[in-house]
């Protein structure tokens, strides 16, 4: 029977380290769910796996466009169900792929099939709505998707842009447009979070100062120099501050305590976004035994699925 683990969570809980391990002991590969992982060059500051472990475990969907494509969701959900589609077509028990990360965007657009207007991002349309600032926005998309506007926060800009994109560009709702048809493959969802938001911090910090040890300015410095100060993605957690530094709007100590912050924000919302879903089940990032808790669970959900065929 074909199936899917996921590894989910917020970001610095570890569960690079953990789909490793799993992947070692079922002889399986690990598809990023990661939005920034899967542009090349961008390494240190969205903790992609390194070099040395990528050659632990096969790795897929990181590194497959370039920084100034865009890859869209319905891009990622194709790709990654081709992905899984193989992995299945092998039809053993070592053929089972692990879907890791912390977009849950990425991750839902697989668990649960969503339906997804295949419109490209329009450049010239988004900026003259940016122009027009979200409350105006915002009032538009009340207006022509009253249903997406009551899902849709009056802050969330992005959601906000891409739903008016879809409307303007096809004549018809996104609310219209969209859907789900989960997949008939059993899924195991295993979430990784900290005790404690206190712990979760500390990781948190622990984490970007060993981005910065492992050469996230000479990083960014290189990506500025090559692509230029206005690329899209320079604009984002890690590359944002230590961009600001390099142009020295701040110091580094406080282009430090400003990721921090900000992944910890970051942090927040992908745990309020992860613990709506009831079908995530949940371990302590920081047990000592978290492997084989997690080994546990998975060897129960593979009889509970062989008995089922």
């Amino acid at each position: 029977m074909p199936i899917l683990i996921v590894i989910c969570g917020a970001t610095a809980t570890g569960k690079s380290g953990l789909a490793i391990a799993l992947s070692q002991r079922l002889q399986s590969a690990i598809l990023s769910a990661d939005s920034r992982q899967v542009y090349r060059e961008f390494d240190i500051g969205t903790a992609k796996p390194t070099s040395a472990e990528q050659q632990q475990a096969p790795h897929y969907l990181i590194n497959i466009c370039d920084p100034t494509e865009t890859l869209t969701l319905a891009d990622y959900q194709q790709q990654a169900q081709q992905i899984i589609g193989k992995f299945h077509q092998l039809g053993d028990r070592f053929s089972i792929p692990l879907l890791v990360g912390g977009t849950g965007l990425y991750i839902r657009a697989i668990t649960q099939g969503l339906q997804i207007p295949r419109v490209p991002p329009q450049a010239k349309l988004r900026s003259q709505l940016q122009a027009l600032g979200q409350p105006q926005c915002y009032a538009f998309l009340k207006q022509i998707d009253p249903v997406s506007a009551q899902k849709i926060h009056l802050n969330d800009a992005v959601r906000t842009l891409r739903a008016l994109e879809v409307y303007y560009t096809t004549g018809k709702p996104i609310s219209q447009q969209q859907g789900e048809h989960p997949p008939s493959y059993p899924i195991l969802q295993i979430g990784l979070d900290c005790v404690t938001l206190d712990r979760l911090a500390q990781r948190i910090e622990q984490r970007t100062q060993q981005m910065l040890d492992a050469g996230l300015i000479a990083e960014v410095t290189q990506l500025c120099q090559k692509y230029g100060y206005d690329l899209p993605l320079l604009n984002t957690l890690g590359y944002q501050e230590v961009k600001q530094y390099l142009t020295g709007d701040i110091s580094l100590q406080a282009a430090k305590e400003q990721i921090v912050l900000h992944t910890r924000q970051f942090a927040k919302r992908q745990r309020t976004w992860f613990h709506g879903d009831r079908q995530i089940e949940w371990f302590d990032a920081d047990s000592p035994h978290l492997v084989d808790q997690v080994w546990e669970r998975i060897q129960a959900f593979l009889q509970t699925c062989e008995a089922r065929t």
